[in-house]
């Protein structure tokens, strides 16, 4: 019995101190791991995606971001083309094999648009930006800290939902209990349907001061069905 009793007493200071913490302490202490030195919102860098899908070309894409400037630039290898995506404050450039592209079905094909730039911006600067983005104007932290399991494993997870002007999703995020490292997320469209996706971080690599989760598995969550793995390099 007295066993017993000491178990508790020994678990019961990291269960206590996980429901006490706040979201908002919770993305704090996770911010300070990944970005110790508060250098996103300056932070100038480049890395190399490799995606991989089930019956589909592995995807080589070169992204380079300077924060400070407001510059995204995009580089993507796909069949016998290279295309360029590249956005400077309010100016959009899209480019294939180095010129603006004109032929319609190419356009088409490869949604070399302003409008699909923009996107992969967003895209880019927002998963690679976590946690930090999710200080951004628009972002509701829920205050409530649970404990759960995702993957077998048992994480600290964060609910965070956005304005109505910034978006509808709902998303959740899973910390290191210890390090409040970030290792998950997922998001649905309507939780209710269980729509939308999970996604598992695997390693970690650090480029310019920052300490980016390296690899991205991303599954269906109605079915866990594999999608496909973003691999950083750099």
């Amino acid at each position: 019995m007295k066993v017993k009793y000491i178990i508790i007493l020994v678990l019961l200071p990291m269960y206590v101190f996980s429901q006490d913490l706040t979201g908002e302490e919770l993305l704090a202490k996770s911010i300070s791991y990944h970005d110790p030195k508060g250098k996103w919102d300056s932070w100038k860098g480049e890395f190399v995606i490799e995606l991989e899908m089930e019956n589909r070309p592995n995807r080589r894409s070169k992204v380079l971001l300077d924060n400070k400037k407001g510059l995204f630039y995009l580089t993507v290898n796909q069949d016998d083309h290279t295309i360029t995506r590249k956005t400077e404050g309010k100016e959009c450039t899209t480019l294939l094999d180095g010129k603006e592209p004109t032929e319609y079905d190419l356009i088409k094909k490869y949604r070399l648009t302003c409008e699909r730039t923009t996107m992969y911006r967003d895209y880019y600067t927002y998963l690679y930006g976590l946690p930090m983005k999710l200080r951004d104007e628009g972002t509701v932290i829920h205050e409530q800290v649970e404990r759960a399991d995702m993957n077998g494993k048992t994480y600290l997870k964060l609910k965070v939902t956005y304005d109505a002007a910034v978006g509808k999703d709902i998303w959740y995020f899973y910390f290191d209990e210890n390090t409040y490292a970030l290792r998950a997320y997922q998001f649905y469209h309507d939780e209710a349907k269980n729509d939308g996706e999970y996604i598992l971080l695997e390693g970690e690599s650090m480029i310019n001061g920052i300490t980016f989760p390296k690899d991205r598995t991303w599954y269906y969550n109605k079915d866990g069905k594999l999608l496909g793995t973003d691999f950083l390099r750099n």
